[in-house]
């Protein structure tokens, strides 16, 4: 709809006889401008659509709550249209998903922002599915067009993942100080809106790729669920989540398995620092059907939390 000059005064005098509800779709985050939002004076409800839930990627394809469909969801995502196509048709799949980030990229980054280096662009959008959930920085964004010898700023480069988010292939993520209970302006994380998109841009076949999967994973629920989310930090940990809703906080860890003591340390004792008593969870693939409570913190696997409706 935002491609069409003019749309908005057709919505506003549509609006103006209240004869009617009105539901307009759109692609980007410029779908509200603030322009657009001034005109419209307020009188709208912005709902951000996401990629399919676990719980919607099993109805839509006729799956059980299964291990098997869990490692599909975390590999093809949740964009709905693959259910025309079936997941057993994985060049299909694949074709489908490089196809609509192309549409994306063309669309609502180079053309909306203007962009003039898409093979920049290309590399940046890899670069993040690489470092899915990894904190990135001015420093770690210039260490990076050095090494692809780009001459780019590092500002520059960090306008470019705005345009990402503005197209919402990917979200930024802040990170807020627990102690301090404030955000922080530097050093943020980025997730993708949609599991099959993060990788295709990162590839086939990645050893190794599992705990940003999951996280992503993780991410996106919390999203579905309705939360405000950062990363939280403390004077000597990270919080992988800090999720806000209706004034109460959730804290969440993040790992692919708790395998021994030294991993059980780390990931409950980070939230054990934590002196309030809002709730506190750690997520795994722990192959287990009730994982165990530590010190008052719950252990869930990743399946049990992506069926939950809250926490």
């Amino acid at each position: 709809m935002q491609d069409i000059d003019g749309f908005e005064n057709v919505l506003r005098s549509l609006n103006a006889d209240e004869e009617c509800q009105i539901v307009v779709t759109g692609s980007n985050a410029k779908m509200l401008s603030s322009e657009l939002s001034t005109y419209l004076g307020g009188r709208y409800i912005e709902i951000h659509i996401l990629s399919l839930s676990f719980r919607e990627f099993l109805t839509f394809h006729g799956l059980d709550d299964s291990d098997d469909s869990l490692l599909k969801y975390l590999g093809f995502g949740g964009l709905p249209h693959l259910y025309r196509l079936g997941l057993e048709n994985e060049d299909m799949v694949w074709e489908y998903i490089q196809n609509i980030y192309n549409t994306i990229v063309l669309k609502d980054v180079v053309q909306r922002e203007g962009l003039r280096n898409v093979t920049l662009f290309e590399n940046l959008m890899s670069y993040v599915s690489d470092n899915a959930g990894q904190l990135v920085s001015a420093t770690s964004l210039s260490k990076y067009l050095k090494s692809q010898r780009v001459e780019l700023t590092p500002l520059s480069a960090i306008n470019y993942l705005k345009a990402a988010s503005n197209a919402y292939i990917i979200n930024k993520v802040p990170r807020y100080d627990i102690h301090g209970k404030r955000l922080l302006e530097t050093n943020d994380k980025y997730y993708f809106e949609d599991l099959g998109l993060r990788n295709m841009l990162a590839g086939p076949n990645r050893t190794g790729d599992i705990e940003k999967v999951i996280e992503n994973t993780v991410y996106l629920h919390l999203k579905n669920l309705g939360y405000k989310i950062s990363v939280g930090t403390l004077p000597n940990g990270e919080i992988d989540f800090v999720a806000e809703k209706g004034g109460s906080s959730v804290y969440i860890q993040v790992a692919y398995l708790i395998a021994d003591d030294k991993t059980m340390e780390r990931e409950f004792g980070n939230l054990m620092k934590i002196q309030d008593n809002y709730p506190k969870y750690v997520i795994s693939m722990n192959p287990m059907s009730r994982p165990q409570n530590y010190e008052g913190i719950k252990h869930m696997t990743l399946r049990q939390f992506l069926m939950s409706d809250n926490l």
